[in-house]
């Protein structure tokens, strides 16, 4: 007996030290998740900052091309009846030209040096957040070892859950949702923006040929039409992104209809869809997460697959909407792929995306995926009682 109460006391005396040893190293990781908290904080502003300087710097651009034109005009004009302009003022159009000229180069410069800077920022946001993400994990596995060794077992499993699908979870979605916002900026000004800074400009020379030349005014105008037409396009194409309104005007689909016929001319992998005619009916909330989920899966197939044919089938049996969508793609590991969603891996995260919304609706969602054979979805969601929703 005296032997065992001494091994038991040397046990205790073993993790008392192993806690204490782990507890200190929890306050380092903590150090190092409070410093990258930080430093992520001070990126975020500077990309805010130098996000602010581009537009700054692209709307001076604008301008100087404005002026540039305008002086390169006046050159022309001053060149060609020189003989009605003293010399004074021929070098003076020279000069005022050459001046814009050297000054639009330095702006272009400048605005290509701010973008070169604000995807440094980027790199350093995303390596900072995956530090910072890292660390949040270990603390919390730190925490749980603690647990273990100190007897909390009763709440274990719970903490590894919570630690592995909420937080986590959770974390990525804020940083989905950050990505998309960027995105949708960036279309809008790389886009519609742009666009309409063309289309004011195209205006303003409509309005000073119109009096002049009636033929280059038509020209001008049939271009400044197009414009227009091409910023519609992109507009539309932003909201499409965003919520196709055809699913509610139109319903399930033609809104897939549409969707994969610009599928296969950007990307040129064939798409054969399938369906019986009682899919027409709208299902509320069921046709939103059919229809996000063959983006997402689409989207996968597009970065990841290398497939050339995809295969996307909806059957209504009049209690549940099944549809399957196949890839003769490389495959991959789905296990794999789904705990990657701890790393920084965006197919992870786009399954488990998938998974959700259909869990949510009560529904059944699998993946089988065979390397080098390619990848199936099947989902199952009941629709008696989600009419409307």
């Amino acid at each position: 007996m005296k032997y065992t109460s001494v091994s038991i006391s040397r046990l205790e005396q073993i993790i008392k030290n192993t806690v204490k040893t782990i507890d200190e190293s929890k306050q380092q990781i903590y150090d190092i998740y409070e410093q990258a908290h930080t430093e992520l904080l001070e990126l975020k502003e500077d990309l805010h900052t130098i996000n602010k300087r581009i537009t700054e710097t692209i709307q001076g651009t604008e301008q100087l091309e404005i002026l540039e034109k305008k002086s390169r005009r006046d050159l022309m004009e001053v060149s060609r009846n020189f003989c009605y302009y003293t010399e004074e003022d021929i070098e003076k159009a020279y000069d005022t030209a050459k001046n814009y000229q050297v000054q639009l180069a330095l702006k272009r410069e400048q605005e290509q040096q701010m973008i070169q800077k604000r995807k440094e920022i980027e790199k350093r946001l995303r390596h900072t957040q995956k530090i910072l993400e890292m660390a949040q994990n270990l603390i919390s596995h730190v925490a749980v070892a603690m647990d273990f060794l100190t007897g909390d077992l009763s709440s274990l499993g719970e903490t590894m859950e919570d630690i592995h699908q909420k937080e986590l979870m959770g974390i990525r979605i804020i940083r989905a949702q950050e990505e998309e916002r960027q995105r949708i900026a960036r279309d809008i000004h790389d886009g519609p923006a742009q666009s309409m800074s063309n289309i004011v400009l195209k205006a303003e020379i409509c309005e000073k040929l119109i009096d002049l030349d009636m033929n280059k005014t038509k020209a001008e105008l049939k271009e400044l039409k197009e414009l227009v037409r091409c910023s519609l396009r992109e507009i539309r194409k932003i909201i499409f992104d965003l919520r196709p309104m055809s699913l509610d005007d139109l319903g399930l689909i033609p809104t897939i209809q549409r969707y994969l016929a610009n599928y296969k001319t950007d990307t040129s992998i064939d798409v054969v869809f399938n369906y019986n005619d009682e899919i027409k009916e709208s299902r509320g909330l069921v046709d939103v997460a059919l229809f996000r989920i063959i983006q997402e899966a689409l989207s996968n197939v597009k970065k990841y697959s290398k497939a050339d044919r995809v295969i996307i089938t909806i059957n209504n049996d009049g209690e549940t909407v099944t549809m399957k969508i196949k890839d003769n793609g490389v495959g991959f590991d789905v296990d794999r792929a789904l705990k990657e969603i701890y790393l920084d891996d965006m197919r992870g995260f786009g399954l488990h995306s998938m998974k959700q919304r259909v869990e949510l609706l009560n529904g059944f969602f699998n993946i089988k995926s065979i390397v080098d054979k390619g990848t199936e979805i099947t989902v199952k969601i009941p629709i008696n009682s989600r009419k409307g929703v």
